[in-house]
């Protein structure tokens, strides 16, 4: 799996877990709508590791627990 499509889906699995919106996600993160939607809306890609780290901020775990997950297994990244 991509690494961009494992973020995706790990980012998805915590708004579901909190019982939260992407929209939420992104108010709770302090970052624009457009920015966390376009990346999950794969309109962008590769988000930034300070987009992560906020990202973490509203789910109130860090980023080693954010990276922690069986969704990160075998991730390849397909720009080598």
């Amino acid at each position: 799996m991509k690494l961009e499509n494992a973020i995706r889906i790990r980012i998805n699995e915590l708004a579901d877990k909190n019982n939260i919106t992407i929209n939420k996600v992104s108010t709770l993160a302090g970052l624009t709508h457009t920015t966390l939607l376009s990346f999950m809306n794969k309109e962008t890609h590769d988000p930034r590791i300070s987009t992560l780290l906020h990202v973490c901020e509203a789910f109130d775990i860090e980023l080693k627990d954010f990276f922690n997950s069986p969704v990160f297994e075998n991730v390849i990244d397909e720009k080598r």
